[in-house]
């Protein structure tokens, strides 16, 4: 696994990591930001994400092999 802290390329991803980070915040964590330009979870947790601010962990993609009779299987 790698740690990254530019926003993902992915949208499904993108909002994915917004969502957990507007959880975290709703529950009371700290913004990462000094000023944000609001105080909606949703909106702070994107700014972080477009400033860098969260690191996050990109799991490695199992390759995937094709058998001698064709079907595919994981390593």
């Amino acid at each position: 696994m790698t740690v990254q802290t530019k926003a993902p390329e992915s949208q499904f991803a993108y909002v994915v990591l917004a969502a957990r980070r507007a959880r975290q915040l709703m529950a009371g964590a700290p913004p990462l930001l000094e000023n944000p330009k609001t105080q909606k979870a949703t909106r702070v947790a994107c700014e972080e994400l477009e400033h860098g601010l969260l690191e996050f962990d990109v799991p490695e993609v199992a390759s995937v092999d094709d058998d001698k009779d064709g079907s595919k299987r994981k390593k």
